[in-house]
């Protein structure tokens, strides 16, 4: 009886996830950030001004700024530059002067980054305004390799990351300690789910201070107690364990094959027959040797199935000069020549010649037909689980793309208790 009760324990324990994992802080969250920039140094591997104007653009724009003009040197050709879009996360309570990662990633046809290092490139947010400042050298994880007759390529190397590439020039401004309220969001909408954690923080709390708005939002007033330790309530919140429940899903992949399915799927009385017609042909020609010394002849190609005979037949006679020879009245003159004959003779196996042992192919064709017969209608109960459901269609030998099409037929017939989503 211990033994059970500690495994029902542990069962319901792994079961259950944490707030933290399920549901965000409303007001800690990420921010996105973008730049335009230059990649210099690169080994001829970068954009042709004529194909890109924007390079050329930003390269007079950034020589100008030092004081060297190239407006009026006519036409100047370099391969070393790119144009890139440089992006960055900029995550919360980023202080100034903290390093973030950055993505580069070309706009032109520059064909790697390998070697190129990324010119200073502010970065913007949404707002418009510099939140951080990127430069350094791009490490990109692929390579190009190319000939006159052959290239191969390996990975992206036209995209590439400088870790701590950017450093934050301005904060975003979020005082935490000063909130009133919290507010939680739920990274999957549910009802169920987030009664629970209201539930959760409520007990946690020892008062009811957490109410659920909507199937996404959880409002949390915070306690006179925890007043001076808000950090400290929230991190108390982050750690409660609760079980999110979740909507019966079955999840198709039709490009791949993949079936996912969720722990609550169940089917209504259903009877499943499932089978296709399968010919199979196969050629498995034979070849007959006859053996060494045996008797026989030099095997000349028939026509229409019949053996090459030797016979007599009339070609034109050729000059000197190469040209047919005429008679006195202008007639071709004729000669009578002993040759063999394709299409005459007694009929056999088409390459065979007359007369003693022949190497020959006999053409061998097997035909399978399989039409399921083995395969008979299961029937599934009323409320089966999903281990049932996967069982009783892998008894009748279904495929993944198969058991697609099957999913989606009990699903029209109205016993699939769950919703079909198909990527």
């Amino acid at each position: 009886m211990a033994l059970i009760l500690i495994l029902g324990v542990s069962a319901a324990a792994q079961a259950a996830s944490r707030i933290k994992d399920v549901a965000d802080f409303e007001g800690i969250r990420d921010n996105l950030l973008v730049g335009y920039g230059l990649v210099v140094g690169l080994d001829g591997t970068g954009d042709s001004l004529t194909n890109a104007p924007f390079t050329r653009q930003s390269l007079q724009a950034m020589l100008e700024r030092f004081g060297v003009n190239i407006r009026d040197a006519g036409t100047f050709r370099t391969n070393n530059i790119a144009a890139v879009m440089v992006t960055a996360v900029l995550p919360p309570f980023a202080r100034h002067g903290s390093r973030i990662d950055v993505t580069v990633s070309t706009m032109g046809d520059a064909k790697s980054l390998q070697g190129g290092t990324l010119l200073v490139t502010p970065l913007l947010g949404a707002d418009g305004e510099v939140y951080g400042v990127a430069q350094g050298a791009v490490a990109i994880s692929g390579f190009r390799a190319q000939g006159a007759a052959a290239q191969i390529t390996r990975g992206v190397p036209t995209s590439g990351r400088i870790a701590n590439g950017a450093i934050v020039e301005r904060e975003v401004g979020f005082e935490l300690a000063s909130l009133p309220v919290l507010r939680l969001a739920l990274r999957n909408p549910d009802l169920t789910t987030a009664r629970r954690i209201s539930q959760a923080i409520s007990t946690f709390a020892g008062v009811p201070t957490a109410r659920a708005l909507d199937p996404s939002t959880v409002h949390i007033d915070i306690p006179e107690r925890w007043r001076n330790d808000i950090i400290g309530f929230m991190t108390g919140i982050e750690q409660l364990q609760i079980e999110a429940d979740q909507m019966a899903r079955v999840v198709i992949d039709e490009r791949s094959g993949t079936i996912v399915m969720g722990p609550n799927v169940r089917i209504d009385t259903v009877a499943i027959a499932q089978g296709q017609l399968t010919v199979r042909i196969t050629e498995m020609p034979q070849v007959s040797q006859p053996l060494p010394f045996s008797p026989g002849a030099t095997a000349v190609p028939g026509i229409a199935g019949t053996s090459a005979a030797t016979g007599q037949v009339q070609v034109p006679r050729i000059g000197p000069d190469g040209q047919p020879v005429r008679d006195a009245q202008g007639n071709f003159v004729f000669d009578t020549i002993t040759q063999a004959v394709p299409g005459t003779g007694t009929p056999t196996i088409p390459g065979g010649a007359v007369g003693g042992a022949q190497t020959v192919v006999v053409p061998r064709t097997d035909i399978q037909v399989d039409d399921q017969a083995e395969r008979r209608m299961g029937i599934l109960p009323r409320g089966v689980s999903l281990q049932e459901l996967v069982d009783g269609l892998n008894a009748l030998g279904v495929g993944p793309r198969d058991m697609i099409t099957i999913l989606q037929a009990i699903k029209a017939a109205g016993a699939l208790q769950a919703e079909i989503q198909v990527m």
